[in-house]
């Protein structure tokens, strides 16, 4: 079983949506299915089967929330390296296709957030830059191809 690399407060992000779609969501759902229940035909009934679906994608969220919480792996950042590209990090790298610089945080499940260079661990990007050092040039296969960066800073925001 493959661990799933988060922060005590990704963890914490996921464990409270996690309780919200089990103990609100959830049940109110259900409760709008014995509703429409109750209107009798089930065939022709719009709002029961709108509902029924309704209620399969909340469990599927849910099932994928507990999954990846059972496989989480807390990272206490103070034992990782701070000279090279490690989960937690902030990372500046120029593409050396296009010449303009990026800076990505590297962060765990539930944590990622594209428009604010929050990019999760295990991406192909991630992978690509993961025991790196300052000044390295490395080639990241991701799914348009191959991007080519160098690194130009690894810092850590506490």
């Amino acid at each position: 079983m493959d661990m799933i690399p988060m922060t005590r407060t990704g963890y914490d992000k996921l464990r409270a949506e996690l309780a919200e779609l089990e103990d609100e969501k959830m049940p109110e759902v259900t409760k709008r299915i014995a509703e429409a229940r109750a209107e009798g035909d089930l065939k022709e009934n719009a709002e029961y089967h709108g509902a029924r679906e309704s209620q399969g994608m909340l469990q599927a969220k849910i099932n994928e929330l507990r999954m990846k919480l059972s496989k989480a792996s807390i990272v206490d950042r103070s034992k990782l390296p701070k000279d090279e590209v490690v989960f937690g990090c902030t990372v500046k790298v120029k593409d050396l296709d296009f010449g303009d610089t990026e800076e990505f945080i590297l962060v765990g499940a539930g944590e990622e957030d594209a428009d604010e260079g929050r990019i999760n661990v295990t991406s192909p990007l991630a992978q690509g830059l993961i025991g790196k050092k300052k000044g390295e040039k490395v080639d990241v296969e991701v799914p348009a191809g191959v991007s080519r960066f160098e690194i130009l800073d690894i810092r850590f925001e506490d």
